[in-house]
């Protein structure tokens, strides 16, 4: 299963000070929480990235962000790991279970590592609007992606002269190469 590092903590003296200046870089606000026992956690991600900055009361934590809350929690228990139940929130309660419709961003599960550092296991399954990454993220340069989408062409083309026929489906197949490219894993041909 994918594993993704999406969100990592940073403390800070102020958190508005903070906000303003990590704006001020032209940073993406995703989210400034006023929690009911008084916290605030406030999220920001750099343009492009794939990985965003949380700070705040009460946001002492990394974020591991998998498709499957219960599926991503087995992988890591077996991996020796003592992951935490898994549990939803409901406004800035905790509630036993995953969220029962498994709404993305409300089914998490604690973890530690060694040395004490915190995670939380998260389920994302739809993004919200304007959170998705960049594949500049993964690629780092338009040349870069450029390059990539020459080689899934020229793979493509391959692929359509085995088949037969043209691809009705090119999409799909584009992505699943470009994704394994990303991945560095051998992309179909």
């Amino acid at each position: 299963m994918d594993q993704r590092i999406e969100v990592v903590s940073v403390p800070v003296s102020d958190v508005d000070r903070a906000r303003d200046f990590y704006e001020g870089l032209g940073w993406r606000l995703d989210a400034d929480f006023h929690l009911d026992d008084g916290g605030r956690i406030v999220q920001v991600t750099p343009p492009g990235s794939a990985c965003s900055l949380s700070f705040g009361s009460g946001a002492r934590y990394l974020e591991l962000v998998v498709d499957d809350i219960e599926e991503g929690r087995e992988e890591l228990a077996e991996h020796g790991v003592k992951v935490g139940n898994v549990f939803h929130r409901e406004g800035s309660k905790q509630v036993a279970g995953p969220d029962p419709q498994h709404r993305s961003y409300n089914s998490l599960a604690p973890f530690s590592d060694p040395d004490g550092n915190n995670w939380l296991l998260q389920e994302i399954t739809d993004r919200l609007p304007g959170r998705t990454t960049s594949p500049l993220a993964i690629y780092g340069s338009v040349a870069n992606l450029a390059d990539a989408l020459r080689r899934a062409s020229e793979a493509h083309a391959r692929h359509e002269k085995q088949i037969g026929h043209e691809d009705p489906d090119w999409p799909t197949w584009y992505a699943q190469y470009l994704a394994s490219d990303a991945n560095g894993q051998s992309a179909a041909s």
